[in-house]
């Protein structure tokens, strides 16, 4: 996506749903990457939704770790300044990572989280006013309770606070947003945080999970299954797309969402990475107050131990519903990703780099001028589960893999 223009262009072509398309493009004869076989046989809305061009980047690339020992990391920041950087553990923690790889003991004032399953500590990300006033903003999963049944209950909330000169405080932590309303299943929480050019802070939420929960996506008075845009402090900007519909609450962005875990603001677009079931991982482009389908279709299935079987409608498209600009089956799981703009990758320049769980290590999508999808690269997939990509300031890529001895990785190119 180049400019304005070409994000309006790609989301009419998402829109219209063009009736060509191809259902499967063969991969290269290279033993680094196999397609593997689908979970469904929907045909793409257009022929760059679904299985780019497969390239492979034939130069060397090296992996340093930084630092392990941390547990199941959720996500990263790096600090302006050669401050190093923050790092989540989903168990609770915020820590700091000096660049020569000093690990910090965990943060003082940080909130509590329910540690289960999905749940915990998830994003970090710094105010964009970051230099000036010190402000980290976090996303986790808040308990609230228990229900009459006895179950724990728990919500995806944001709160910010002052990070210490000596990084060893959150000062005044508060929550700014909290997901209405709770629920006992740790599951699909979602949880980025982004932030647009006029300082908007935008988060995505996931439905919860079960066949009770998803429909909740569709309802535009719950926060489950959507993205939300609120300001700095927590209050609903006035041209949100629902504000004065009484029926919905104001801060939603957009909705029909599964479980979004990946979010980045693009020439003043949010575009999301969302978590599909078997099969039918997505990218969408985000255009407030659309609806993107969730549970009513989908390019893949129900779980296999689930009983299988096709989701809501039986089909990937509908009228109401956005389709994604590209989809995934079988799926990659992705989580965040970065626009890459550095020195050390000039072939790379403008690309999605994508943190990926099933995938393992990254998935590079290159776009074309006219915004779509024209190749994709699996990068290092040796690495299994990665959760979180960064730019570090010489164009190096930090990442972070999920594992109980987690590592925070630089990959260069020697």
């Amino acid at each position: 996506m180049t400019n304005a223009s070409t994000s309006v262009a790609v989301v009419a072509i998402l829109l219209a749903s063009s009736a060509s398309a191809q259902t499967d493009q063969g991969a290269p004869n290279d033993s680094r990457f196999k397609w593997g076989e689908r979970n469904t046989s929907y045909p793409p809305a257009f022929d760059a939704q679904f299985r780019a061009p497969i390239v492979v980047t034939e130069a060397e690339l090296a992996v340093e770790t930084i630092v392990d020992g941390l547990v199941h990391p959720w996500a990263i920041k790096n600090l302006p300044g050669d401050s190093g950087y923050l790092v989540t553990e989903r168990t609770g923690s915020l820590r700091h990572v000096t660049s020569e790889g000093v690990l910090s003991a965990p943060i003082g004032g940080t909130p509590e989280v329910r540690d289960e399953r999905q749940g915990g500590m998830l994003d970090v990300e710094t105010g964009p006013n970051f230099a000036e006033d010190r402000m980290v903003y976090l996303s986790y999963a808040k308990p609230t309770g228990t229900n009459a049944e006895g179950m724990t209950m728990s919500a995806t909330a944001v709160g910010r606070g002052r990070l210490s000169e000596d990084f060893t405080m959150v000062e005044e932590f508060e929550d700014i947003w909290v997901q209405e309303p709770s629920a006992p299943e740790p599951l699909h929480y979602g949880s980025r945080i982004a932030f647009d050019d006029q300082g908007h802070v935008f988060i995505t939420t996931g439905e919860r999970f079960t066949f009770e929960n998803r429909p909740r996506a569709q309802q535009l008075g719950v926060t489950w299954g959507k993205t939300i845009r609120i300001h700095p402090d927590g209050s609903i900007p006035e041209d949100n797309p629902l504000v004065g519909n009484p029926e919905a609450d104001g801060s939603i962005w957009s909705y029909g969402h599964r479980n979004i875990e990946g979010a980045q603001v693009v020439n003043g677009q949010l575009v999301v990475l969302e978590m599909g079931p078997q099969g039918g991982d997505e990218i969408n482009l985000i255009e407030p107050g659309l609806n993107y389908g969730w549970p009513l279709v989908s390019y893949g299935r129900r779980y296999d131990r689930f009983g299988g079987g096709p989701i809501g409608t039986g089909t990937a498209k509908i009228e109401v519903a956005v389709q994604p600009l590209y989809f995934w089956d079988p799926v990659i799981a992705p989580n965040d990703f970065v626009v890459y703009d550095g020195d050390m990758f000039p072939d790379w320049q403008g690309d999605y780099l994508i943190s990926a769980l099933v995938a393992g290590g990254l998935v590079r999508l290159s776009l074309g001028d006219d915004g779509l999808v024209q190749a994709e690269e699996r990068i290092l997939p040796n690495l299994k589960r990665t959760r979180d990509v960064e730019i570090d300031d010489d164009g190096s890529l930090l990442v972070i893999t999920d594992q109980e001895d987690g590592r925070l990785l630089r990959i260069t190119r020697p």
